[in-house]
């Protein structure tokens, strides 16, 4: 995503000198009578969303900030600091992702529901290797994939197979298309807590159901190549509410695993098509029934 990129709103509108100016860091009025809020980087604005409230604007400008110019950010409020639980969290939530996924948040109005999520999965503990040990004990597989060359090549998506993407990530007719606005926004924890977020469509030209923006970010990151093998799970927390899970491994060929940790995959060497035994997380997911049918964690755009 370029961060100097409008997402939707106008930042480049020119504002009217009639317009009162703001008392707030990186606040500006916008014509609708919103606020806009942005940062500079290196001579360069990037635009930080549209909001209702002043002061909400003002705050995104202040997470923003502090995420680029970490303890030397001048901000509206007071500062998160590590001495108080709370803003510790938040610190170590914003550490843990990329300027590129902050701006995404605030833009998307989704970075409060992300950091109550974060701080939900870190009440649940981790263990000493730094894996989750009350989600992903309690996790149910749904289905896994063994990735093909097109899958994390240049056309930057995953196709689900279509009996998994019917079954746990069914899409209403009014999602399906390939124009900008189809489709849902699926979000996904993994192991180490962070959190993926991916658009799903449904492809009428190629009548196929993909994962797309994020996607090729998540390839990057975990170094996937053609024959590793990408997982899907869920659970369900307390107050019955659903996660998504995702995690992978990345396989040699001919390579045999022992299923010592979490992350670990098996594979028969004597197989060698999708069908071949494959254990995940110590769980033969070449014959797991993959779980029943649920939308999933999806937000609409």
């Amino acid at each position: 995503m370029d961060l100097g990129s409008s997402s939707g709103s106008n930042p480049t509108e020119e504002i009217s000198p009639k317009l009162p100016s703001s008392s707030y860091k990186g606040v500006v009025p916008q014509h609708n009578g919103r606020w806009g809020a942005q940062i500079y980087e290196h001579h360069r604005r990037i635009w930080l969303g549209t909001f209702a409230d002043e002061a909400e604007a003002a705050r995104a400008y202040d997470i923003a900030a502090q995420r680029f110019r970490g303890r030397d950010a001048a901000t509206n409020f007071p500062p998160l600091t590590e001495t108080d639980p709370e803003n510790a969290s938040e610190l170590t939530f914003l550490s843990a992702h990329s300027k590129v996924e902050i701006v995404d948040m605030l833009r998307k109005h989704t970075y409060h529901e992300e950091l109550r999520h974060s701080r939900r999965n870190q009440q649940l503990g981790r263990n000493v290797g730094g894996r989750r040990t009350g989600t992903w004990s309690e996790r149910e597989l749904l289905f896994y994939k063994v990735v093909t060359p097109s899958d994390v090549g240049k056309l930057n998506r995953l196709v689900i197979p279509k009996q998994h993407a019917e079954k746990h990530f069914p899409l209403r007719e009014g999602d399906k298309g390939e124009e900008g606005n189809k489709g849902v926004l699926l979000n996904f924890e993994d192991a180490e807590g962070k959190v993926w977020r991916f658009r799903y469509s449904y492809w009428n030209s190629s009548q196929s159901y993909v994962l797309t923006k994020g996607w090729s970010r998540f390839v990057k990151e975990k170094g996937l190549n053609p024959g590793d093998v990408v997982s899907f799970w869920r659970y369900f927390d307390g107050s019955d509410m659903m996660q998504l899970l995702i995690d992978c491994k990345n396989v040699q060929p001919g390579e045999e695993f022992a299923a010592s940790s979490s992350s670990d995959v098996q594979m028969n060497e004597s197989e060698e098509n999708d069908d071949q035994g494959v254990r995940l997380f110590g769980v033969n997911i070449a014959s797991s029934p993959g779980g029943s049918s649920s939308r999933g964690n999806t937000e609409n755009r």
